[in-house]
């Protein structure tokens, strides 16, 4: 079966089938990222704003190694409506995460006052793979810098590498699986803060790219990225490929 065939399928799955799909997708993948060891890297400006809200912003491919964190206090993620979303929606409670469902692109503000609420409601952080829900890979939306804003909260740029693992080459975001009882990192940079911005920057998606990006998440998530690789043994598997080379082109084809 093709993988396009695959997805086919679990889109086909009725209701009771799904969340079974997805509980136990969840579960699995929690028995796996128990088996794998953390180096954590935090950047020491954000002790100066553990008070405000934290809002981790990632790129699409690297959620798995990120969920090995313990995050530091409840964190909430936006899941599509879509049938897809729904198996997500059943597998990320699993690996501690809280759901909103929601979207930030299709009737994207409605998903970003959902957030902001329950950011409010709970005390919590949020998380966004910010060049999504669908692409294009490496290009930062808007909806992690307007939860940020309305929340007076700061964008924390996330980062995950592993010294061995595979690739979904096929896959649109290129999804990375770190080997089990492999080592991975996760770096946490410096915040950035929406306060230092104009308002309403950065907030349309027809603006051109660098203002779309006025605060730089995207180089800061590829410089997280940096660090994680950095913190990875000098020497990482044939399958993983060396270091040097996963820092030129961190993703590799299987």
């Amino acid at each position: 079966m093709t993988s396009t065939q695959e997805r086919g399928s679990l889109r086909s799955l009725e209701p009771p089938r799904r969340l079974l799909v997805g509980t136990l997708t969840g579960l699995a993948a929690r028995l796996w990222l128990a088996s794998l060891r953390l180096t954590l890297i935090v950047d020491p400006a954000l002790g100066a704003v553990a008070d405000r809200p934290w809002v981790y912003a990632f790129w699409h491919g690297q959620q798995l190694a990120l969920l090995r964190w313990a995050r530091r206090r409840r964190t909430l993620a936006m899941v599509s409506l879509s049938r897809d979303g729904a198996l997500q929606a059943c597998a990320l409670p699993r690996l501690g995460m809280d759901i909103v469902r929601g979207s930030t692109s299709r009737g994207g503000a409605a998903g970003v006052r959902a957030m902001v609420r329950r950011m409010r409601d709970a005390g919590a952080d949020a998380a966004f793979a910010v060049d999504g829900p669908r692409g294009p890979l490496g290009t930062v939306a808007p909806g992690a810098l307007a939860v940020a804003r309305a929340t007076g909260g700061v964008v924390v740029p996330l980062a995950s590498a592993s010294a061995a693992g595979w690739v979904l080459e096929r896959a649109w975001d290129r999804y990375e699986l770190p080997r089990p009882f492999t080592r991975v990192a996760v770096a946490l940079g410096a915040p950035l803060d929406p306060s230092t911005l104009g308002e309403g920057a950065g907030e349309s998606r027809s603006a051109a790219r660098g203002a779309l990006d006025p605060l730089g998440i995207g180089p800061a998530i590829d410089a997280s990225r940096q660090r994680a690789l950095a913190a990875l043994p000098a020497r990482a598997s044939r399958a993983g490929g060396d270091r040097d080379a996963l820092a030129s082109s961190p993703r590799r084809v299987v």
